[in-house]
């Protein structure tokens, strides 16, 4: 065998590793999907607001917090940062179901959790892609990328059913105790990986802090390809997290939901996601790059509309299920051909502190978006907030990169492009 071989083989255990690592915590958090919201509703008995504020807070808390923190990352190896978020996301989850047994349980815990858990997030976002772009060639990352967005759409599929009938079973905050070990799975997986991390990016004199601070967002707006798809991310996403705790509201009080209808209404639909992200690489092939993004990006846009005329009794969970299907299997084909251009579109030196401000971009439109649905459920009622976010998810495909993709950093773009036609693909985490 050859040394190229012995490599090649030592990346696909190591990567071995890696998935099992994302995929139990993909499993663990699919079984807690939604659950800070659930048991805000349940446990709690908050106001349809407070649902609102406790996402928002949490993002925008989160997000203020991890913009100093991304240039710091970038030039440090990246899995003991991986670890850290890992067990961190596990304490804070844990500490829920802990107050909960002593009775001690309040809403401003769990907007502390919230906040604690999106900030480890974004952080191990963040480590993670400058980590799978050091570890997986550029041919492989199309490929990788559908795998771990298979993963993860499996894993909702058949997490929200269970979590579901677990909270019938034992309560509202059991779905957290099983998110919270399944990242402490996680991070042993990440320890186990034995292939050195490459060097990290040296730091090009001392750029200062604030320069430092606003490197990712200076590169994304200067990049033609880009910078298009950052704003339509943050229409689209916002539009999208605008909708999602008043569609927490609209099962559970207004459409009367059982658990484990809700359950079932998080987790189906995720089969359609799964599916898109197998066909994403048949797809590419077939129509390019740029025509999967435009295509895919404008079909996942008219589906909450039709969400929020969901009508009562049994007909309510089938459109539920139905319009989030044709929404996820959309944005399974779109999520990774963006992050397989993304990551070719980005130079290694800068690729942390990128995805650290497209994380912070987010937590700062979504949870903006989030309090004005709140804001506007309080005056019209949670329909027309849901109609509101439907219009603006249809408006962000304006924002699309009509235009011709330029190439990636340094060429690679045309380079991945053809790349990803070739075999040995192995799965990404973005």
């Amino acid at each position: 065998m050859t040394s190229s071989d012995d490599q090649s083989d030592d990346v696909r255990r190591d990567f071995g590793r890696l998935w099992g690592a994302y995929t139990v915590s993909a499993a663990g958090s699919a079984i807690g999907a939604g659950a800070l919201p659930l048991v805000a509703v349940l446990a709690l008995e908050v106001t349809t607001f407070q649902v609102s504020l406790l996402a928002a807070l949490s993002a925008l808390a989160a997000a203020a917090i991890t913009l100093p923190l991304g240039g710091r990352v970038e030039h440090r190896r990246k899995r003991p940062v991986m670890i850290a978020a890992d067990l961190l996301r596990c304490l804070a989850l844990l500490s829920v179901p802990v107050a909960a047994a002593l009775g001690v349980l309040t809403f401003a815990q769990l907007c502390l959790v919230g906040i604690v858990q999106a900030a480890a997030a974004m952080m191990f976002g963040a480590a993670s892609t400058a980590h799978l772009k050091g570890l997986v060639p550029p041919g492989d990352r199309l490929r990788a990328a559908s795998r771990f967005e298979t993963t993860n759409w499996l894993s909702l599929s058949a997490g929200p059913p269970l979590g579901g009938l677990l909270v019938t079973a034992f309560g509202a905050t059991v779905t957290l105790a099983v998110d919270a070990f399944s990242f402490l799975l996680s991070a042993l997986g990440v320890r186990l990986i034995r292939r050195p991390e490459p060097e990290p990016p040296a730091r090009a004199g001392s750029p200062g802090r604030g320069r430092d601070l606003l490197a990712g967002w200076a590169y994304v707006l200067g990049h033609r390809g880009l910078r298009p798809l950052f704003w339509n991310a943050m229409l689209f996403g916002g539009a999208i997290m605008m909708g999602s705790p008043l569609l927490t509201v609209l099962m559970l009080r207004e459409l009367h939901f059982t658990p484990w209808q809700y359950g079932l209404a998080l987790g189906l639909p995720c089969l359609g996601g799964a599916l898109g992200a197998r066909l994403t690489a048949p797809l590419t092939r077939r129509l390019g790059p740029h025509r999967v993004l435009l295509l895919f990006g404008v079909l996942r846009t008219p589906w909450l509309l039709l969400l929020a005329w969901a009508p009562a009794g049994a007909l309510g969970p089938v459109v539920m299920i139905t319009a989030d299907t044709f929404l996820l299997l959309a944005a399974g084909v779109f999520n990774p051909s963006f992050t397989t251009y993304r990551m070719a579109a980005t130079d290694d030196g800068v690729m942390t502190r990128v995805v650290t401000a497209w994380s912070v971009g987010s937590k700062t439109a979504q949870p903006l978006s989030m309090l004005v649905g709140g804001a506007v459920a309080a005056v019209g009622g949670v329909r027309v907030a849901i109609l509101v976010a439907g219009v603006l998810c249809v408006a962000s495909a304006l924002l699309l990169p009509w235009r011709a993709l330029p190439s990636a950093a340094g060429g690679a773009g045309r380079a991945g492009a053809r790349e990803e036609n070739e075999p040995t693909g192995k799965p990404a985490s973005a």
